[in-house]
């Protein structure tokens, strides 16, 4: 996290005066990443969300690749998020049907897109996210978060979640404490789990072959959730694993490691 104090400039009689002061401080954070504003804690309702680090509370404002560029304010803070270039991504698949979807299929997808999104706001406040994320699965990362995808040449949206290459078959595992509030069977996902770790920090395993817990189901960080394959619109066998706060998509690999909050400070 970098943070930058900008200055203010007044001409007067064609001098220039330089005048350092905070009042139009501003930081600047990475897309895909959660920034950390400071709070009294006294000032807002213990049930939006805020964290303690240290001795202090923050609320997570978390910067939406999409907003690149621009900047957002909370609570009288301002942050400029910056531009960032993540590479791209080059996707060859030969079954037009994936491609070129049908409407039978473009409605498919309409439709699980809704239920996603449904979900992904339906986030409990029962659960007390730790911010200390494990690595799900292990195996080599095909994909990194953020690369502009092209498929058979044509641009498509971006890749907003971390691609884990692994044989079919290899054991896919719960980062963190959670519960399961969906599993489905969908057009580009293929079997899916979505996890709730609690005040608005969700995260969901794509592609598996095997699903090995229900909905409804409280897990531990490390518990197995199912296995690597190559279900829905893949290329080969990988975990597609995405994580969300407060339905914004974030970089898992910014939330890997131990003390991860501290970190931001």
């Amino acid at each position: 996290m970098l943070k930058t104090k900008v200055n203010n400039y007044f001409f007067n009689y064609g001098i220039l005066f330089f005048i350092s002061f905070n009042l139009l401080s501003e930081d600047i954070g990475q897309p895909g990443e959660l920034f950390p504003v400071k709070v009294n804690f006294d000032e807002f309702n213990e049930s939006s969300g805020f964290v303690k680090i240290n001795n202090d509370y923050y609320k997570l404002i978390p910067l939406s690749y999409s907003k690149q560029g621009e900047y957002i304010e909370f609570n009288k803070s301002k942050i400029f998020i910056q531009k960032k270039d993540f590479g791209e991504s080059r996707i060859t698949i030969t079954n037009n049907k994936l491609v070129n979807l049908s409407d039978e299929d473009r409605k498919r997808t309409i439709r699980e897109s809704a239920i996603i999104k449904k979900a992904l706001q339906s986030y409990s406040k029962d659960i007390t996210p730790k911010f200390n994320f494990m690595r799900p699965v292990e195996g080599i990362i095909s994909s990194r978060y953020g690369k502009k995808r092209f498929i058979n040449d044509s641009p498509r949206s971006p890749h907003l979640a971390l691609d884990i290459a692994a044989p079919e078959g290899t054991a896919i595992f719960a980062p963190d404490d959670g519960k399961i509030i969906l599993i489905g069977n969908f057009f580009y996902s293929g079997n899916f789990v979505l996890i709730d770790h609690g005040y608005g920090l969700l995260s969901s395993y794509s592609h598996l072959s095997s699903v090995s817990v229900s909905k409804g189901d409280i897990l531990d960080k490390g518990q197995k959730i199912g296995e690597v394959g190559s279900t829905g619109r893949v290329t080969g066998p990988h975990l597609h694993w995405t994580v969300y706060y407060e339905e914004v998509r974030i970089n898992p690999e910014s939330l890997l490691g131990d003390d991860y909050l501290k970190t931001l400070l």
